[in-house]
């Protein structure tokens, strides 16, 4: 099947251009994966300046990690032997800031870690400020990508036209961010002018502080899935009888409900599961190997996971439902509906955006019912639509929905 992406959207011209924007957040540029981040960076940049700040070096990176080139990088700028602003493409900047901070989230006590989180943020500050003023920027959009501790004094030491507090993750989650964030993202969220997340649980988290709290959706890179023709098989599928009822992604039990996929192989002995990703050690050690209908493939590489995607008849989406997982943006569904496949995944808040497009299972005995649906009712229309909505999410219409956020 032919899929013409450019059947499916049409650009809007942006609201917001000519403005100066600074981002900061957790994800240095030259980390290798992708980040929400670093799309948004990129898609702003089209009609703005941008500068994208690298998040500082540690205290504790730089002694334990010192032989590591991207330490040794930032150390060099600390020194000044070398230039911390680097020009990465047409309006887009990153800096490396030319400081160091103290390693402090260690720090049980409340006040004293938010002293030395203040001196951490002024030191950032400092370095930002220097930027700025080397690259001219006026009228400064600050753009916080979930940075609760190091940004969190940024709104009053860079003075910005308009801060904003970009919520992607619901971090609380995790102990690390817990111990201090539990007070601190509250108040920061409270204090920015706007407040903006990918998804709509994470955007009514943020409401209960910022009543300028707006869902912006997510944004995408699916060209690889829109573009999915190939009508070969690969070969450790080849010979897996149908129907297949498949995944994609890393097997977690942080994350994906182990039960549940045993579950759905027992009842439908018939069905074969088909498991694509690396396995944690819950993963390994659990029941699952034993169950003959179920294949567990191993990793591949991105650009195999459309073909994998294409052999199944119905992609899942097994989540536990649980601080770490309930208001994530799930942008595995977006994969599997680029290629037009049914999916069944767990009901969330999240998910509800996917409500008119998939099947929302309620608990593990839901999930056989609403697979057997989704085999019995595919057709080449469903498809379609399920292709024409996964193209909408793009991060042109999510950076939209952001300077709409921006000038409201």
């Amino acid at each position: 099947m032919t899929t013409n992406k450019t059947n499916y959207y049409m650009p809007n011209p942006p609201i917001l251009s000519g403005r100066d924007i600074v981002i900061v957040g957790q994800q240095p540029w030259d980390t290798e994966i992708g980040s929400n981040c670093k799309n948004i960076a990129v898609e702003m940049s089209k009609h703005n300046r941008v500068l994208y700040v690298n998040a500082p070096l540690d205290r504790i990176t730089a002694w334990r990690q010192k032989q590591d080139p991207k330490v040794a990088k930032r150390l060099r700028v600390i020194a000044g032997q070398e230039k911390g602003l680097v020009l990465l493409s047409h309006q887009l900047w990153n800096l490396y800031p030319d400081t160091q901070i103290e390693s402090i989230n260690w720090i049980k006590h409340q006040g004293i870690f938010e002293w030395l989180n203040k001196r951490n943020n002024q030191r950032i500050a400092k370095s930002i400020l220097k930027a700025i003023k080397e690259l001219d920027f006026k009228q400064v959009i600050l753009f916080n990508d979930n940075d609760m501790f190091r940004s969190f004094h940024l709104k009053e030491l860079l003075k910005p036209s308009v801060s904003i507090y970009y919520s992607r993750d619901y971090m609380l989650a995790v102990d690390y961010w817990k111990l201090h964030g539990e007070k601190l993202e509250p108040e920061l969220i409270a204090k920015s002018d706007v407040c903006v997340a990918n998804s709509t649980y994470l955007a009514d988290y943020c409401r209960r502080y910022n009543p300028k709290s707006y869902y912006v959706g997510q944004g995408c890179e699916l060209d690889l899935f829109m573009e999915a023709t190939s009508t070969t098989t690969p070969v450790d599928v080849a010979n897996i009888p149908h129907p297949i009822i498949g995944y994609v992604g890393a097997l977690q039990s942080l994350r994906l409900s182990i039960d549940t996929i045993a579950h759905i192989a027992q009842t439908k002995p018939d069905w074969q599961i088909v498991l694509v990703g690396p396995e944690d050690d819950d993963f390994k050690k659990s029941s699952l190997h034993q169950l003959k209908n179920i294949h567990f493939l191993g990793s591949k590489k991105p650009a195999e996971l459309p073909a994998y995607i294409q052999s199944f008849g119905v992609c899942i989406n097994p989540q536990i439902v649980s601080q770490v997982t309930i208001g994530n943006y799930p942008r595995k569904i977006d994969e599997y509906l680029a290629v037009g496949k049914p999916v069944v995944a767990t009901e969330t808040e999240a998910m509800g955006v996917f409500k008119d497009h998939t099947y929302l299972a309620s608990n593990k005995e839901a999930y056989v019912t609403l697979i057997e649906r989704a085999l019995a009712e595919n057709s080449q229309a469903l498809a379609t639509a399920r292709q024409q909505f996964a193209a909408s999410h793009t991060w042109e219409n999510s950076v939209a929905e952001i300077y709409k956020a921006i000038i409201s």
